[in-house]
C-alpha cells in the first residue's frame, strides 16, 4: 500500500516530493538501449559543440579579440572589452531559455534540438569569417555581438535539453550515471577547443592574429552536420510521449514556472554558482592572470592552456564518475563535496597562480576543472532535471541553468579582469570571488531535498511553494502506474488512462 503523498498547507510553505515509480518504458527493452544510444549520442555531440565554442571563444578572448576587435590605444579597456562580449553571450541565453523552454515542453524535446545546434553553430562559424577593427572599425565588435547573441540564444536552450533529454531516458536507478554521460561531451569540447588553441599558438604571432585563429571556428561547421544527422533519427523522450498520451502537455508553461516552479529555478542557480563560475573563472580569467601584464613573471599562453587541457581530460573521467556515485550515496553528498573542496582550494589556487610558475599552473587549472567543477557537474546532470515537475521541466532547467550562467559564467570574466585591474593584479580578490561562489553553492546544497531517484513522471516540482488549493484535478501518473497492471509500460500506462477517465 502506498504511504500517502506529502500535502502543502498555507503553514506549511515547502513541501518536498521525492517519490519512486517504475520507468516509463521497460528498460530491457532493445529499442529503448537502442534510443538510449542514441539519445547520448545526440546529447554529447550538442553538448561538444556548445562549449567548444564557448571555451574557444573565451580562450581567445584576452589573447586575440582583444587585440583584432578593438582599439588597441588602451589594452587593458581593450581587455575588458573583449570579456564584456564574452559576457553578451550568457546575456542571451536566460532569454534564449526562456523561449526554447517554453517550446521544449509544449512541443516536445526534439525539434528544439535541432533547431538550438544549427544556431549555435551558424553564429561559431559566421565568428571565424568576421573582419576585424582595422578593416571596418566599430562594425567589427558590433557584428560580433551580434553573433555572441545569436550563439547564447541557441545555448539557452541546449544543454537544459540535453539534461532534460538524457534524465527521462535514463534507468532510474542509474540515471546519475547516465545523465552525466553527455556531459563527457562538455570535457570533449572544452577539451578539443583547448588542444586546437594550444597548438594554433605554435605558429607565428603574425600568422595567427591574421588567418590562424579563424580555423577553428569554421571548422565548427563540421560539427553541425553530424549532430544535425543524429538529432533527426532521435525519438521523443517516453515521459513527455505519455503527457500527450494523457492530454497534459502544459498550454503556458512559462505560468507553470512562475506559479509553482521558482523555487525549483533558485535552488538550482545556487548549486550552478560555484561550478559555473569556477568553471570560467579557471578557464579564462586564469589565463588573463598569468599570461597577461597582471603578474610579474607571466606564464607562455600556450603553457596555461595545457592546464584546461589537463583539466578537461580528468572530466572525461570525473564527471561520469561523480555522476555514478551520486546514484550511490545521493545527489547533495557528492554535490557538497565539490562545492567545499572549491570553498577550500580557492585562496590557495590564486596564491599559486600568482607566482608566475609553469608546471604549478597547469596544475592549478587541471584540479580546479578536473576535480572541484566536474564532481559538481556529475551529479548536477541528474539532480536538475529532478527538481522540476514533467509538465515543465524543459523551462525549469533552462532557467536555472541560464540564470546562474549570466550571475556566474557571464560575469566571471568581467568582474574578475575588474578586479584585478582594480587592485593591481592582486590575487587574493580572486580567491574571494572563488570562495564566495563555493559558498553558495554549499548552502544551496543543505537546502536542496535529496533527489536521487525521483519520478519524473510526476507533475509536482521537488520542492513547491503551494496554498490549499494546491489540486488541479488532472490525472496523477503515478496513479496511473499504479493501477496499471504491467510494469510500467507505455501501453499499460494508456489503458489506465482510460480506465481513469
Amino acid at each position: 500500500m502506498r504511504s500517502p503523498r506529502p500535502r502543502c498547507t498555507a503553514h506549511q510553505r515547502r513541501c518536498f516530493v521525492t517519490e519512486n515509480t517504475r520507468p516509463p518504458v521497460p528498460t530491457d527493452d532493445p529499442e529503448y538501449a537502442d534510443n538510449l544510444r542514441r539519445a547520448t549520442l545526440a546529447s554529447s555531440i550538442g553538448s561538444a559543440l556548445e562549449y567548444f565554442d564557448f571555451a574557444l571563444y573565451g580562450l581567445m578572448t584576452a589573447l586575440v579579440f582583444n587585440k583584432l576587435f578593438f582599439d588597441q590605444s588602451d589594452p587593458a579597456v581593450a581587455v575588458i572589452g573583449a570579456f564584456a562580449i564574452y559576457g553578451v553571450g550568457f546575456v542571451a541565453r536566460p532569454f534564449g531559455g526562456l523561449f526554447f523552454g517554453t517550446m521544449g515542453d509544449r512541443l516536445g524535446r526534439k525539434g528544439v534540438l535541432v533547431i538550438t545546434i544549427v544556431l549555435m553553430g551558424g553564429a561559431s562559424t559566421a565568428i571565424g569569417l568576421l573582419p576585424t577593427y582595422e578593416t571596418i572599425g566599430l562594425w567589427a565588435p558590433a557584428l560580433l555581438v551580434l553573433l555572441r547573441l545569436a550563439q547564447g540564444f541557441g545555448a539557452g536552450a541546449e544543454q537544459a535539453g540535453a539534461t532534460v533529454l538524457m534524465a527521462e531516458y535514463a534507468p532510474v536507478k542509474r540515471r546519475g550515471f547516465f545523465s552525466a554521460l553527455p556531459f563527457v561531451g562538455i570535457q570533449a569540447g572544452t577539451l578539443l577547443a583547448a588542444v586546437v588553441f594550444s597548438l594554433l599558438t605554435l605558429m607565428p604571432d603574425e600568422a595567427f592574429l591574421s588567418w590562424g585563429w579563424r580555423i577553428p571556428f569554421l571548422g565548427s561547421f563540421a560539427l553541425i552536420l553530424v549532430a544535425l544527422f543524429i538529432r533527426m533519427r532521435l525519438r521523443e523522450t517516453p515521459t513527455f510521449v505519455e503527457l500527450e498520451k494523457s492530454d497534459q502537455v502544459a498550454d503556458h508553461p512559462i505560468r507553470e514556472i512562475f506559479t509553482r516552479g521558482m523555487p525549483g529555478v533558485i535552488t538550482g542557480v545556487g548549486l550552478r554558482m560555484a561550478e559555473n563560475g569556477g568553471s570560467y573563472i579557471f578557464q579564462n580569467v586564469s589565463l588573463a592572470f598569468v599570461a597577461g601584464t597582471f603578474i610579474a613573471n607571466p606564464v607562455d599562453r600556450g603553457i596555461a592552456t595545457w592546464g584546461v587541457t589537463i583539466g578537461s581530460l580528468i572530466g572525461i573521467f570525473s564527471v561520469p564518475l561523480s555522476g555514478h556515485l551520486s546514484d550511490k550515496l545521493g545527489r547533495r553528498a557528492v554535490y557538497r563535496f565539490g562545492a567545499i573542496f572549491m570553498l577550500l582550494f580557492a585562496f590557495p589556487a590564486w596564491w599559486m597562480l600568482s607566482l608566475g610558475n609553469g608546471p604549478l599552473t597547469i596544475a592549478v587549472i587541471a584540479v580546479g576543472i578536473g576535480v572541484a567543477v566536474n564532481s559538481m557537474l556529475g551529479p548536477q546532470c541528474a539532480m536538475l532535471p529532478e527538481l522540476f515537475g514533467n509538465k515543465h521541466r524543459y523551462l525549469g532547467v533552462a532557467m536555472a541553468r541560464e540564470l546562474s550562467a549570466v550571475l556566474a559564467g557571464g560575469l566571471a570574466g568581467v568582474v574578475g579582469t575588474w578586479l584585478l585591474t582594480l587592485t593591481g593584479g592582486n590575487w587574493v580578490v580572486m580567491g574571494l570571488y572563488l570562495a564566495t561562489l563555493a559558498a553558495i553553492t554549499t548552502a544551496a546544497t543543505f537546502l536542496v531535498p535529496e533527489t536521487k531517484g525521483r519520478d519524473l513522471l510526476r507533475k509536482e516540482d521537488a520542492i513547491r511553494v503551494s496554498t490549499d488549493e494546491e489540486d488541479t484535478g488532472l490525472i496523477d501518473l503515478q496513479d496511473i502506474y499504479e493501477a496499471a497492471p504491467a510494469a510500467g509500460t507505455a501501453s499499460s500506462a494508456s489503458a489506465a488512462v482510460g480506465a481513469k477517465s
